[in-house]
């Protein structure tokens, strides 16, 4: 049998999240459009390939200072402006760097919360699906212009890992101007060795990683938050790969063997998952189903409301519930993608007949198989 590579990982990848920084977006506060113009080759060569990608991209910031005026912002309140002034410019030069492929860029501003919340999860999650399913490459940043330092993720390599994680993707390419981790940082070092794949991130390796990547002060983060970034996309079952991203067609160059650090995942998104969902969620609420649904749910299907009988408890949009039998057991648990009072409603009817009951078009399942774990 054939061993699989980890090139082997990024071919048949079925979603990939790819992150570029500051460095690689802006030049002395100029887009970087030959750079970009690549960029969107390669993203339409993987979606040519049957892949989805969602990109993850710095440069706010970088691209809005300079309109400041000549001080570099250092204020949090500067910051923010900065980036509002900046991200109407990433975009237009995203979008021109798509328009030969025919593909749309779709703005996705993200804050932590909208990561941590189960509601919000659930929101920015359907989201994305939908821009994923338009054919859109959805482009996300933090939302620098009202994200404060006690709430923001700090850099985009741990808001891209929290994207992977979020939307179940199999690959994180996050592009650096070093082409991996070294045992110590090369540009001051000779003979510091590269490390071309991990299965495990240690505080060894998070002393590698100390003081090398960092770069012209744009970006916040550095290799350190790189591994930081790994460990949460290896937890969700999502391999990481760091490799320089400097030159043009830095995916298609990942594709050919360029030198790059692999931080492997044993697992897959679909057994993270499950793995969280078994350990993390506590019910708020119970909801009670019908005999075929018991049997649908075992097949692995979706919660759908014709198989709801009733609920139990008052819980919101986003709430982990227990999913009872017609006799009481508990046999599964999940995040509810309806308030207990909307599911009082709709139980017992077709999906199709969600919006006429509701006055508003929901979700097809009460909790979707994704979002859902048996207990048996």
């Amino acid at each position: 049998m054939t061993r699989e590579t980890p090139l082997d990982r990024l071919a048949s990848a079925k979603r990939i999240v790819v992150k570029v920084g500051s460095a690689l977006i802006a030049d002395a506060g100029s887009v970087r459009q030959t750079w970009l113009n690549s960029l969107a080759s390669d993203i339409a060569a993987r979606r040519t390939a049957g892949q989805e990608v969602i990109l993850v991209s710095s440069g706010a910031i970088a691209l809005g200072r300079n309109k400041l005026g000549p001080d570099r912002p250092r204020k949090l309140e500067e910051k923010q402006a900065a980036a509002a002034l900046g991200q109407p410019l990433l975009m237009a030069a995203l979008t021109q760097a798509f328009a030969p492929h025919n593909t749309p860029v779709a703005q996705t501003l993200l804050t932590l919360e909208d990561t941590e919340n189960r509601r919000r999860w659930l929101n920015a999650r359907a989201t994305l699906e939908a821009l994923l399913g338009a054919g859109a490459v959805p482009v996300i940043n933090e939302n620098d212009s009202v994200a404060t330092d006690e709430i923001r993720y700090g850099d985009n390599d741990r808001l891209a890992a929290r994207v992977a994680q979020m939307m179940g993707a199999d690959i994180l390419v996050l592009l650096s101007d070093i082409d991996g981790l070294y045992t110590a940082d090369p540009r001051h070092n000779p003979e510091a060795e590269h490390l071309p794949i991990l299965t495990d991130i240690t505080a060894d390796h998070d002393a590698m990683a100390s003081g090398s990547n960092a770069q012209a002060d744009l970006g916040s983060g550095g290799m350190i938050t790189k591994l930081t970034a790994a460990r949460i996309a290896q937890s969700a079952g999502c391999s990481t790969v760091i490799t320089l991203g400097s030159k043009d067609r830095p995916l298609q160059a990942l594709m050919n063997g360029a030198r790059a650090t692999w931080i492997l995942s044993t697992l897959t998104p679909d057994t993270a998952r499950q793995i969280w969902l078994k350990g993390h969620l506590t019910p708020e609420g119970s909801i009670s189903i019908d005999a075929g649904a018991a049997t649908a749910l075992a097949s692995g299907a979706s919660l759908l409301p014709v198989g709801v009988v009733t609920t139990s408890g008052d819980f919101a949009r986003g709430a982990a519930v227990a999913i009872k039998d017609p006799i009481g057991t508990t046999i599964a648990k999940g995040i509810s993608a309806y308030s207990s009072a909307d599911i009082t409603q709709i139980a017992g009817l077709h999906s199709d007949q969600i919006e006429q009951e509701l006055g508003y078009r929901g979700r097809p399942a009460v909790v979707h198989r994704n979002d859902l774990v048996l207990e048996r």
